[in-house]
């Protein structure tokens, strides 16, 4: 198993983690907030998981090309972004 294999698995898990992190902010708009929900720890720990994933991907990336290795950063990102500002909001206006 090479480094392009490897890179690809943590590109997947990245826009998974991802996309949990925002799904489960956006189930806080359609819920109410329950006292101890379990919706805050599935995100604490989508985004603690976010960081070692993104070594791995930065580690078993091909730097010989960066725009190309940077580039299925750019979904990952954008979620995780969107999911902290979706949380923003629903922490100090609703």
């Amino acid at each position: 198993m090479g480094a392009p294999y490897i890179n690809r698995g943590s590109t997947i898990i990245l826009i998974i983690l991802s996309l949990t992190a925002l799904l489960t902010v956006a189930s806080g708009y359609i819920q109410p907030p329950q006292p101890d929900d379990a919706r805050e720890h599935i995100f604490q720990l989508a985004i603690a998981a976010l960081a070692p994933v993104m070594l791995v991907f930065l580690a078993t990336a091909d730097w010989t090309q960066p725009l190309l290795s940077a580039r299925p950063l750019a979904f990952p990102a954008a979620a995780a972004v969107a999911a902290f500002a979706a949380l923003y909001v629903l922490e100090h206006y609703r």
